[in-house]
């Protein structure tokens, strides 16, 4: 036998040894608490928020779920509850569309939450993949199936988070380990569930949400060179499609659970954008709310607010980052309106909501405004 060949059952004895070692090591600290709350090791949490959205619902004590796009996102779960009332957890998720709200909420529903906090806009019913084809969202770590599992396990990257999460939680090298985690090199940083992609202390908000960077970003979107971006995923038969399957079968199969869904406050500048540079988005956006909102008000566990017309916020550049990113100071007042039933939507008058919003677009003028 030549010398590789010898030495070749050595070779894939160790790698074997190397594999079996680090899913035992994923088993033993579960890093994403996928198949049980920490316990023995410190938990640990990552702010990229569809992997982590898959521990969360297993590891979680909640009675509400809170879900939305990067509008929600800077949400503190311990202010929803507070305002709220509740025990939730926070599963929004930046960019993401109704299909992956809804395959992410339908696997929470399975904990049997009793309500569900639900920012909703018209650009999440926007065409979308199936969920397989999801490149970004572990269908499979939601679902706990086989092939979920072994890749979580089997995972050398999820190995180097346990590693360092066994080694964080040695009490002498805590302080050390915790100073040396950074976000650059491990993924789950974040050592209370509370801080998963909310705003710092040291934050200077009045240095990222002011009128300037609202203007900037309305100057910006309506460039001629840039402002056919707006009408991105602006389809109707494409948006209504997927809002009867994402929200509508999903409300109608959960009548014992309540739905409080809101249209978050924009700020004016967004629809003026899309009345300035293209008005046939606009006339879209208003035709999607008018088949949505009597839609939505259709069942009796649900309850729809419509913020997009409070004028003394959306018309407030002070709030905004850019045309529709709100400052932490607004999640509070979206909270307290919630828990108030403010700006519900009439039942008997549906569209009224969208009739004033309308009206509001219409007078906007950006012109009287230094830009």
């Amino acid at each position: 036998m030549s010398t590789p060949a010898k030495h070749l059952p050595r070779l894939l004895g160790a790698s074997g040894l190397i594999v079996l070692s680090a899913a035992a090591l994923n088993y033993i600290v579960d890093p994403l608490q996928l198949l049980r709350p920490a316990r023995v090791f410190a938990a640990m949490y990552s702010h990229d928020n569809r992997m982590q959205n898959a521990g969360l619902i297993q590891s979680q004590d909640f009675d509400t779920v809170f879900m939305g796009t990067s509008l929600a996102i800077h949400y503190r779960q311990s202010d929803i509850d507070r305002v709220l009332g509740v025990r939730s957890v926070k599963l929004a998720m930046t960019g993401s569309n109704s299909h992956e709200q809804s395959f992410v909420l339908a696997t929470a529903l399975a904990r049997r939450p009793s309500r569900v906090i639900w920012q909703m806009d018209d650009w999440i019913f926007r065409d979308a993949p199936e969920i397989d084809q999801d490149i970004y969202l572990p269908a499979n770590l939601y679902r706990r199936n086989a092939r979920g599992i072994a890749g979580y396990l089997f995972s050398g990257a999820m190995a180097r988070e346990s590693l360092w999460i066994l080694t964080r939680s040695i009490p002498p090298l805590e302080s050390v380990v915790a100073r040396l985690t950074t976000e650059i090199v491990f993924r789950f940083q974040i050592s209370d569930v509370d801080d998963i992609n909310t705003l710092g202390p040291d934050f200077d908000v009045s240095k990222a949400y002011n009128a300037g960077k609202a203007l900037a970003a309305f100057a910006r979107i309506t460039d001629p060179v840039r402002s056919r971006f707006l009408a991105e995923g602006y389809v109707y038969e494409a948006m209504v499609r997927a809002f009867e399957r994402d929200a509508i079968d999903l409300i109608a199969q959960h009548p014992d659970v309540k739905f409080d869904i809101y249209f978050p406050p924009y700020s004016i500048l967004q629809f003026v954008a899309m009345r300035d540079a293209s008005p046939a988005t606009l006339k879209t956006a208003y035709e999607f709310s008018a088949y949505a909102i009597p839609r939505l008000t259709q069942f009796q566990n649900v309850r729809l607010h419509d913020f997009r017309g409070v004028k003394e916020i959306t018309h407030d550049l002070n709030n905004y980052g850019d045309v529709i990113h709100h400052s932490p100071e607004i999640d509070l007042k979206v909270l307290s309106w919630l828990a108030a039933g403010n700006y519900a939507v009439s039942r008997a008058s549906p569209t009224a909501s969208l009739e004033r919003l309308k009206a509001q677009v219409e007078a906007y003028r950006v012109d009287t405004l230094e830009r």
